[in-house]
């Protein structure tokens, strides 16, 4: 039996239950994929036993993860705390972008915050999306942007949100004599 009061074990069910919920799974379906039991994974999943690293080993072969990733994951402290000072920034002058990672990728998390400044008259074109079916919450701060998916273009002002998933083209054009400046929340379909 577990120890109930340790928060490491309680993530750890945590997460082999999202990752067979993410894959589609059913319990009986992991545990032919395995040859862990039923009833041992819905222990595993409901916290109430520990697994082995052999049966870790069947379950992270059955996710393609490593055992490695996995404890990272659930070792990884529920939150982090990241000083404005230590948020990344990067800045490409040719297109007129800077881009302010405010909220990186953290193991267990599907989603990551920047902030992006463009330069007035600039714009951004992208032929694809890193990631089919990439989820993005744009919030403006302040400026003007023409947004535009597969050929449908939005103008924000300051205080617009939109909320999509990129498919296809994009394109992303700051408007006006000022920068545009927006929040952008980034959620990879299926990840955590």
């Amino acid at each position: 039996m577990r120890d109930v009061n340790d928060p490491l074990e309680t993530r750890l069910a945590q997460r082999l239950a999202d990752l067979r919920t993410a894959a589609g799974w059913s319990l009986d379906e992991l545990a032919a994929q395995t040859g862990v039991s039923r009833a041992t994974l819905s222990r595993l999943e409901r916290g109430e036993s520990s697994a082995g690293a052999g049966v870790l080993n069947r379950l992270c072969a059955a996710y393609g993860l490593t055992l490695s990733r996995l404890l990272a994951e659930v070792e990884s402290a529920p939150m982090r705390l990241l000083r404005a000072a230590d948020q990344p920034q990067w800045t490409d002058a040719d297109s007129g972008l800077t881009r302010h990672l405010r909220c990186p990728p953290l193991a267990g998390f599907a989603t990551e915050l920047v902030e992006i400044h463009l330069a007035s008259g600039s714009a951004l074109d992208y032929d694809r999306p890193p990631v089919v079916g990439l989820e993005q919450h744009l919030l403006m701060q302040a400026g003007r942007l023409r947004l535009t998916l597969e050929g449908q273009a939005q103008e924000l002002r300051a205080g617009d949100s939109l909320s999509y998933r990129v498919h296809g083209a994009s394109r992303f054009e700051a408007l006006g004599t000022t920068p545009a400046r927006y929040l952008l929340a980034l959620t990879v379909p299926g990840a955590r």
